[in-house]
């Protein structure tokens, strides 16, 4: 945030942050309910004894530490994951915002707000989806299918209020060919890439595109680097086998912040050292 004088940066920071701690209370409900059908509306109860959970019992972080991780009717245990995934949710919303106002200084402040706010939402879903797949191996088209309109447009009305529209054209082709690129590794992979992977990588190739084509590609080859490097520890630990499914959304979220990140470093360090080879 070296554009922003630093008692407003640190308010941006401490702001994100705390909107993370909330956002990440509202994903711990998207998490459990939506696999399960279950309405976002429904009152939250206890999972064992039906009590409903009062306003001062959901209060991110703080609550479960005052509770002492047990439901305040039954003395039931509450998961370490809620609060984790608060916590993970706010880190992830400093980043994000500390990254998107430094890569995007030279646009003007709507534009820089809106890209921000397209990489938070993508932030929040990558987080819901990833806990979704390792724990049901479904990617739902409730959580996925809406990300092509959220970040089409965002990515429009940055471009509306000032960023580049190439960024825009190369965000759509980013989409475009990673949904297809996937498609036909499901197609030639008889069942090994699943729909909701496919489903996925176009909403992943929209955020990558947008970053640069250095990106796109590095995060689309990290998705399958990194997987690839998990599967192998699986086998030698014998914890999973050649034919093991393995739930491959979380690598693939895991690949696109790695592209988000370090994408453009990462191939024009390549690049120079081809050219000096």
């Amino acid at each position: 945030m070296t554009s922003l004088a630093p008692a407003v940066a640190a308010f941006v920071l401490v702001f994100a942050g705390l909107f993370g701690l909330v956002i990440g209370s509202f994903l711990n409900v998207v998490v459990y309910r939506v696999p399960a059908g279950i309405p976002l509306t429904r009152e939250s109860r206890c999972g064992h004894c039906a009590a409903p959970v009062r306003p001062w019992q959901n209060v991110p972080v703080a609550s479960w530490l005052a509770l002492r991780a047990r439901c305040a009717s039954c003395a039931a245990p509450i998961s370490a994951r809620y609060p984790l995934v608060e916590l993970a949710t706010a880190l992830a919303f400093v980043l994000v915002t500390w990254t998107a106002v430094d890569a995007w200084a030279g646009m003007q402040s709507p534009a820089v707000v809106t890209v921000t706010v397209a990489y938070l939402y993508l932030a929040a879903i990558s987080i819901v989806l990833t806990l979704v797949d390792l724990d049901t191996r479904r990617l739902p088209n409730a959580i996925v299918l809406p990300g092509y309109v959220v970040l089409g447009v965002l990515f429009t009305l940055a471009c509306v209020f000032g960023a580049p529209w190439e960024a825009l054209l190369r965000s759509a082709i980013g989409g475009a060919g990673l949904f297809a690129f996937y498609l036909l590794l499901r197609a030639l992979g008889r069942g090994g890439m699943g729909g909701g992977d496919v489903k996925l990588a176009g909403v992943l190739g929209l955020a990558l595109g947008w970053i640069g084509w250095g990106a796109l590609l590095v995060g689309a080859f990290a998705a399958f680097l990194l997987g690839g490097v998990y599967g192998v520890i699986l086998m030698i630990t014998r914890r999973a086998g050649r034919k093991s499914a393995i739930p491959f959304g979380p690598w693939m979220i895991a690949g696109v912040w790695v592209g988000i990140f370090t994408g453009d470093a990462v191939s024009q360090w390549y690049i120079g050292m081809l050219i000096a080879g």
